[in-house]
C-alpha cells in the first residue's frame, strides 16, 4: 500500500512540475501583424526569458503551424511559446489570453 502512495505521490510531483515548466515557457504578448501567406506573426511581446531575451520587444515570428494563425487576429493579447532554430525564431503554440 505504501508503494502505491510512493507512485501517486510522484506521479502528482511529475504533473505539477512539468505544468510549472510549460507555464515558464509561455510568453504574454500582443499581435501586431499577421502575414498568412508567408506564415508569420509580428508580435509585440515582454520579456521571452525561454527565448534568452531580457527585454521587451516587438518580432517577427515564424509560425510551425499556418493553422496557428486562424486563432488569433491584431490585436489580441496573447500567450505563445516558441522555439528559436537555425532559421530564426519560431511560434510552436499560441493562444488568446485569459
Amino acid at each position: 500500500m505504501n508503494r502505491i502512495i510512493r507512485i501517486a505521490a510522484a506521479a502528482t510531483l511529475a504533473l505539477t512540475l512539468g505544468g510549472a515548466f510549460a507555464q515558464a515557457a509561455a510568453i504574454n504578448g500582443e499581435v501586431k501583424k499577421i502575414d498568412e501567406g508567408a506564415g508569420k506573426i509580428t508580435l509585440k511581446h515582454g520579456p521571452a526569458k525561454s527565448l534568452g531575451m531580457d527585454e521587451p520587444m516587438t518580432m517577427v515570428y515564424r509560425v510551425k503551424d499556418p493553422a496557428l494563425l486562424k486563432q488569433v487576429k491584431v490585436g489580441d493579447k496573447v500567450k505563445f511559446e516558441a522555439q528559436e532554430g537555425d532559421g530564426g525564431y519560431t511560434v510552436t503554440a499560441i493562444q488568446k489570453a485569459k
